[in-house]
């Protein structure tokens, strides 16, 4: 299946079924590795809206926000990330956030 097959595909998924987190980071995690970062961060926003603690998302869409450019709404995902993790009780997804917003602030961010 090409990259574009596997998108086509993971757009179909989420189409059918907008409100389950995994079908939408699916569809964000294809469109970030295919370079359309714009995208994913417009569906990893949408998820977050949907399932805020939906916990894997706020680490990538920290990460492609960065990828853009976006230090500060970077940061604001990891901190919403970090918290939705804390309600959880997900000590580690949370430290990898914090780490993350530590790393964007060492940056000058």
């Amino acid at each position: 299946m090409t990259p574009e097959e596997r998108l086509k595909a993971f757009q179909t998924f989420a189409a059918a079924r907008p409100d389950d987190p995994f079908a939408r980071y699916s569809l964000a995690m294809q469109q970030r590795a295919m370079g359309r970062l714009d995208e994913a961060v417009r569906e990893f926003q949408e998820l977050a809206r949907r399932a805020p603690d939906y916990v894997p998302t706020w680490l990538m869409l920290g990460q492609a926000l960065e990828a853009l450019g976006r230090a500060g709404e970077a940061a604001q995902a990891y901190r919403d990330g970090s918290a939705a993790a804390a309600r959880q009780g997900n000590h580690h997804a949370r430290g990898e956030l914090e780490d993350a917003l530590g790393q964007l602030s060492a940056k000058g961010s």
